[in-house]
């Protein structure tokens, strides 16, 4: 694979860990507010019914069907509904707290640092991310990996957000790139995946539990430390 000379990188589950960093961050809040005095009786059903509705509103994200805007507004909402609680200063508060906070913990995906560290002498090397571009700034500088990167290009900075190939295009152009000699790495097989092939630019999905999926990936790992090899 010496035929690479750029590695593009997604950043949340690929190198920033949002699952711990989600359910620390959501954890302060959940004790913070006294959610259990309110009807939300445990952590675990608030943080279940948070992976639940998050991962619908991202879901419909990435096929174009709300902004990031409606994921803000109505996140917290949705997650407390089935509670009984309809306080829409609390939601509002639970959910200006959660996008302060969260990005602000620094867990990495296992292997992330010696792994950039090794590429980063090697390749040129970039985040491509559909997050919140005030959101992922901070996430990459609470966790450390900002020095690696010599671009960070989000959806909102690009003008396009993935799948579409314009913002692997436009990554493409800050680096004087082309599709030939760059890789994608990502963890999700729709806006990392699809999204590269669309710019035909190869790819390496990370499957850290090993979904079964049919998507035609040109590589697939499950730990970072494999990029080592392979790359």
């Amino acid at each position: 694979m010496s035929k690479y000379s750029a590695v593009f990188f997604d950043l949340d589950h690929t190198l920033w860990d949002y699952e711990a960093n989600s359910s620390e961050t959501l954890h302060e809040l959940y004790h913070h507010h006294q959610l259990q005095g309110r009807g939300v009786h445990t952590f675990a059903d608030f943080h279940n019914r948070f992976r639940e509705v998050n991962a619908q509103l991202w879901h419909l994200y990435d096929h174009g069907k709300i902004t990031s805007e409606i994921i803000r507004q109505e996140r917290f909402k949705k997650i407390l509904q089935p509670f009984g609680v309809a306080d829409e200063a609390l939601t509002a508060q639970l959910s200006e707290e959660y996008l302060n906070e969260c990005p602000k913990k620094g867990n990495l995906i296992p292997y992330a640092i010696e792994t950039l560290e090794y590429l980063a002498g090697r390749y040129a090397l970039a985040v491509i991310t559909n997050g919140f571009e005030d959101v992922q700034r901070v996430k990459i500088s609470s966790s450390g990996i900002g020095s690696y990167f010599t671009h960070i290009i989000t959806s909102q900075r690009a003008g396009h957000k993935k799948p579409a190939p314009e913002i692997f295009h436009f990554a493409l152009a800050l680096y004087e790139a082309t599709a030939n000699n760059t890789v994608m790495i990502g963890d999700n097989l729709l806006t990392d995946m699809a999204g590269a092939k669309n710019a035909s630019i190869d790819t390496v999905f990370f499957n850290p539990d090993g979904v079964e999926h049919d998507v035609a990936v040109n590589h697939e790992i499950r730990n970072l430390s494999e990029l080592c090899t392979l790359l």
